[in-house]
């Protein structure tokens, strides 16, 4: 049986310019949250008891945005370079002296569990931890764009982050570091004061994010799921002189009867996308019994099942609504219809689908009792 982790801490250090991959990548948005986010989750799962994110000077509200929600962070000011960044969150995060403290960069997000576990672990008999990838690709020194000597990689490793220590250990390292002299990480730290750090198997997923198209191969890392959410609705006819359908309104002698505006093919495709996310129904979220929706535009609840699949990380991918009556015809709106929910979802109009069908006169649609609908929503959501 696996031994328990020690208690530890955290620096994620997100105070650098992301110059390279088009500015300020802490705050840029990878898998439906933003970049910083991931590790300041990951850690905290992981059972950190304190973590300080340091962020640039003046970008207090970006953090507080990026990590709205999540408690037993604090931030520190970063400074001119990695390394003044790592002693401002080592100097508000403190002792004690032997506690475990993991530095991360916000820069590599997907990190998983079994790199913190086999990171903290190392530091039972050495100084100092790192993960790293042994490199596989065999390398050429180069200058001007032409090939020069091959460089033996036997020997030759990856780091990643986090490196983890014990937090006196780097702290009196960093004090010991040449002023005039930059270092590279906090490995290269505690070795030039003499102390041993191990290397433990990294993962390649652990990327940097360094330069725009990295962003694509990340999002690609990201493992997801795809879910299929199905939704009825039905209203029953009453006085009126228009009905709204998929967002449309349409000039008929009833109108649908609903606490809201009584749009079934939104309230349907509503539930769709619920449905797919296990988030309950249109009634969960809005429920009829509130005065505030009396005669709401249903297309809010649409929106906000939408914004409800955003903030986990999702996507829509498809809908499919259909409409089930004997009148009004849908056919000459159908276009109007899938050009609505086409913008409502920001969807291209060939993932939105609307059709209609009749009972044949029969149950309470084809006695002209009512009108009926079913939506079927596709998602992409992260595992």
């Amino acid at each position: 049986m696996t031994s328990p982790l020690p208690a530890f801490a955290a620096i994620v250090v997100a105070a650098g310019s992301g110059s390279r991959a088009g500015g300020a990548k802490q705050w840029r948005m990878l898998g439906g949250k933003p970049v910083i986010r991931w590790s300041v989750e990951a850690l905290l799962t992981a059972g950190a008891e304190d973590l300080v994110v340091v962020v640039p000077p003046g970008a207090d509200a970006e953090a507080a945005e990026a990590l709205s929600g999540l408690s037993g962070w604090r931030l520190a000011q970063g400074g001119p370079t990695r390394a003044d960044s790592v002693k401002s969150g080592l100097a508000i995060l403190g002792g004690p002296g032997e506690r475990p403290v993991l530095v991360h960069d916000a820069a590599r997000p997907l990190l998983s569990a079994a790199v913190i576990t086999r990171t903290l672990e190392a530091l039972a008999d050495a100084d100092g931890a790192l993960p790293a990838l042994a490199v596989a690709d065999s390398l050429r020194r180069g200058a001007d764009g032409l090939m020069a000597d091959p460089v033996e990689r036997d020997g030759l490793w990856r780091a990643q982050t986090p490196q983890a220590f014990r937090y006196r250990t780097i702290v009196d390292a960093y004090a010991a570091w040449p002023a005039d002299e930059a270092a590279t990480d906090e490995a290269t730290v505690v070795q030039r004061a003499g102390g041993r750090v191990r290397l433990v198997e990294g993962d390649p997923r652990l990327m940097k994010l360094t330069f725009p198209e990295d962003f694509a191969m990340a999002e690609a890392l990201i493992p997801h799921q795809i879910r299929v959410g199905q939704g009825f609705d039905a209203h029953r006819w009453g006085p009126g002189s228009s009905v709204w359908l998929c967002g449309v309104e349409i000039a008929h002698d009833q109108t649908l009867i609903g606490h809201s505006d009584a749009d079934a093919g939104l309230h349907a495709l509503t539930d769709a996308v619920l449905g797919a996310m296990g988030d309950g129904d249109i009634g969960d979220h809005f429920p009829p019994t509130d005065p505030q929706w009396k005669g709401a535009s249903s297309d809010r609840f649409l929106a906000h099942a939408v914004e409800r699949l955003h903030a986990r990380g999702g996507r829509l991918i498809n809908v499919d609504v259909t409409l089930i009556c004997e009148r009004p015809k849908v056919k000459p709106h159908r276009q109007a219809m899938r050009e609505r929910l086409a913008a409502l979802l920001s969807l291209p109009l060939d993932a939105v689908s609307v059709k209609a069908t009749t009972t044949e006169a029969m149950g309470f649609t084809g006695r002209g009792e009512g009108l009926a609908a079913q939506a079927i929503a596709t998602i992409d959501l992260q595992a």
